[in-house]
């Protein structure tokens, strides 16, 4: 009994500080207003970045979607790095060069751990635009999508932009569910700028000037990772521009993309997102990620001991309980700005889930190496 007092006193102020810290994203979410793009006539000169490899199948939308943006075309480049691709790729980025679109290859003989800060490293050095956008190869967006990004640049003159990205469409409840539990990261990312602490952004949608980039020394002292294009850099930016990293809170602006199909492919993708934890400066973060995982593995182990004792379950269902309503308390805002609502019915199922998967992910992302786009990396 005095076990079970001092385990249900323990997981009872790990779910309040869990319950405060979405309480606290709720606040910064709530602290970003809605942006709706100006009528005016750009002036900034924008150089939008791809790097690909092995995206034979879905580049050619990416690159539609981009030749079709409701921006001047003199203040626009695309340049997409191929990343020693093996199918197809090349070949149809090169399609597009009569409409301007310009590749670059790269060429290293010897390995690297991170190819994608290597091709967007090479981009930025021949890149002519004053404002860097980063997107993905296999991303679709609205034509509005860019002059939304450049609007807010040019009326509140931040150094880097996090914007939004979305999962669409899904082909089971599978993908459903990743796209739910994604959108809770999205929103845990924009919330953290809303409330002066970026912590997290994804390089499928991201804007940063040419010159703050090499301000921060771009990719230096992170380039040994296969992850962080985005995340590692958001950390140098912010600790160098306090107060002028935005996010972008408007429809126009969203990307899409695909959830994976595979619970193999989810678990590699998550894995390399988490692998660049131990490359964070700002320990706060870490000591907010650990948390975090303890609090999960805490219900974890609450349900595993309840198989002998059912007062260890019925904490275990408390917790869950306090984590599903603050989640939905949070959720809610931003299934709405996505459009995405119906997704809520699945958060029982993603909250019990997600509690795996937190687990698994905080030691395996962060322990040995992984396959990424069929190569070995670390």
């Amino acid at each position: 009994m005095e076990v079970h007092s001092a385990v249900s006193f323990i997981s009872g102020c790990l779910t309040v500080l869990y319950v405060l810290v979405v309480l606290y994203f709720f606040r910064g979410w709530r602290r970003l207003a809605s942006f709706t793009p100006e009528t005016t006539v750009p002036k900034t000169k924008v150089s939008v970045i791809v790097a690909a490899r092995n995206e034979a199948e879905s580049i050619h939308f990416t690159l539609n979607d981009l030749l079709v943006q409701k921006y001047p075309k003199e203040l626009m480049e695309i340049i997409v790095v191929d990343d020693h691709s093996t199918d197809r790729t090349v070949e149809v980025i090169g399609s597009y060069a009569s409409q301007g679109v310009r590749l670059i290859q790269l060429n290293e003989d010897q390995p690297l751990n991170s190819y994608k800060k290597k091709a967007i490293e090479r981009a930025i050095a021949l890149a002519t635009g004053q404002l860097i956008v980063t997107t993905d190869a296999d991303c679709r967006m609205g034509s509005d999508w860019l002059y939304a990004i450049v609007n807010l640049y040019e009326r509140d003159t931040y150094r880097m932009i996090s914007s939004p990205v979305v999962f669409f469409e899904e082909k089971n409840v599978f993908e459903q569910m990743q796209t739910l539990e994604f959108l809770y990261l999205i929103g845990l990312g924009a919330s953290t700028i809303g409330n002066e602490k970026p912590s997290t952004c994804n390089g499928a949608n991201l804007a940063y000037e040419r010159e703050a980039f090499y301000e921060v020394g771009g990719f230096k002292g992170i380039d040994d990772l296969a992850s962080g294009d985005d995340e590692l850099l958001l950390h140098k930016m912010a600790g160098r521009y306090p107060g002028q990293i935005g996010f972008l809170k408007s429809r126009a602006a969203i990307v899409y993309t695909h959830a994976k199909p595979t619970l193999t492919e989810l678990i590699r993708q998550r894995k390399r997102w988490a692998s660049k934890s131990t490359r964070y400066k700002d320990k706060s973060i870490v000591l907010l990620g650990v948390g975090i995982w303890i609090f999960n593995l805490s219900i974890l182990l609450n349900v595993v001991a309840g198989i002998f004792n059912d007062e260890y379950l019925h904490t275990a269902i408390v917790q869950l309980i306090f984590k599903m309503l603050t989640e939905l308390l949070f959720l809610i805002g931003v299934t709405r700005f996505m459009g995405r609502q119906s997704l809520l019915i699945l958060l029982p199922l993603v909250s019990f889930f997600h509690i795996l998967y937190i687990v698994y992910i905080g030691i395996a992302g962060n322990s040995g190496k992984y396959h990424w786009k069929g190569r070995m990396v670390r």
